[in-house]
């Protein structure tokens, strides 16, 4: 499937860590909906972290085992992707996706999930030639109007897989994804008359780097979250936008950050990962953007939604706007109560709902006694 530029623009939907299970959150899948209808994007990108698939087999409900064998792991994960994916398929959008952490983290080997991600007459991507990458790091053309050459390219890489067989945890992108990143890049240029090919790079877990734009203060600043050994941070100036928590890196960087410089194709690296951060900067000369959230199952904040690309054909620069969920679902009292019953994190407000509901009930029961 070739995707274009439609009008001289091409828009992105991102949807980073719905991180969902079998029993999808209902107001998520609203959200989306909304979203999908609002923009009216010409690829989405699911960034990563797209099931919760450390948690098929107990389904989060305390710690009995309901799903005892991987046939029966794979049935849940299939139900999981479909509901996920359905109200895209059924809109006919295009739309690709990577993986994050939680995705490996069971029986169900990356081969065997990207074939039920291949079934989807609209996917497209994870169809690297190398044997070591092709089912997680590609790239995605973006043509002309006329389908006569690349225009824009898209970068989707792997950065978080688990070994079965060692049963232990990764979080980088590969040396080999690196390298053939560094040749597909000049490939690209090559064919584009010696010019790099304007790109978005997108993946999961953030970069080392980016632990730079945090600085310690006390735990009274305003904008303080929680690091490491019991030590508070926050945003520096230069970060424009929220971040909510301490930053979660890939473990090493494997040269990736000069591999962008070398190639200087790459207008922004998008990540997701950590839910409760939401901002643009610059370091280090590249252009980062994180994105928070779209999962209601597991923690967030109020910036829970997606995030909107527009590139523009001519200058291959690109537009981001974030739209969290009240942008999309309004303000309503029905909003805001769907979004307190289905949202991890907001306990306390889902007791007061409760209390309220139950004074409300009690108070007119004895009214109607009185009567």
């Amino acid at each position: 499937m070739s995707l274009k530029f439609k009008n001289g623009k091409f828009t992105i939907l991102q949807v980073s860590d719905p991180q969902d299970l079998q029993y999808v959150r209902k107001t998520m899948m609203k959200m989306l909906d909304k979203a999908y209808d609002r923009v009216k994007p010409d690829l989405i990108v699911f960034t990563g972290d797209n099931v919760l698939g450390n948690h098929f087999r107990d389904a989060r409900t305390l710690t009995p085992l309901f799903v005892k064998t991987k046939e029966a792991e794979f049935k849940a994960m299939e139900i999981a992707i479909e509901k996920l994916l359905r109200p895209v398929e059924d809109r006919k959008i295009p739309f690709s996706m990577i993986y994050g952490n939680h995705d490996d983290m069971n029986e169900i080997t990356k081969k065997e999930q990207s074939d039920i991600y291949r079934r989807y007459p609209h996917f497209v991507g994870l169809d690297n030639d190398i044997e070591i990458l092709k089912d997680e790091t590609f790239n995605i053309p973006i043509y002309s109007e006329d389908g006569s050459e690349v225009k824009f390219n898209i970068w989707m890489l792997d950065s978080a897989w688990k070994d079965k067989e060692e049963d232990k945890c990764y979080s980088q992108v590969k040396p080999e994804a690196i390298e053939w990143y560094k040749k597909k890049s000049a490939e690209l240029k090559a064919q584009n008359g010696g010019v790099p090919v304007p790109s978005l790079m997108f993946q999961h877990i953030p970069l080392i780097e980016m632990l730079d734009l945090m600085e310690e203060c006390s735990k009274d600043d305003e904008g303080a979250f929680e690091g490491p050994d019991g030590k508070y941070f926050k945003a520096k100036p230069c970060v424009d936008g929220e971040i909510g928590e301490y930053i979660c890196t890939v473990s090493q960087g494997n040269g990736q950050v000069e591999a962008i410089k070398e190639c200087g194709d790459i207008k922004a690296i998008v990540f997701g990962h950590d839910h409760q951060n939401c901002f643009t900067t610059t370091l280090d000369g590249i252009n980062i953007v994180q994105t928070p959230c779209a999962s209601f199952r597991c923690y967030g904040r109020r910036s829970r939604g997606v995030r909107v690309f527009t590139i523009d054909e001519k200058t291959g620069d690109y537009e981001t706007e974030h739209l969290n969920y009240k942008d999309l679902c309004g303000d309503s009292l029905k909003a805001e109560l769907e979004y307190i019953w289905d949202a991890d994190g907001m306990l306390k407000e889902k007791i007061l709902l409760c209390c309220g509901v139950g004074l409300i009930t009690t108070t007119i029961k004895h009214i109607f006694k009185r009567k």
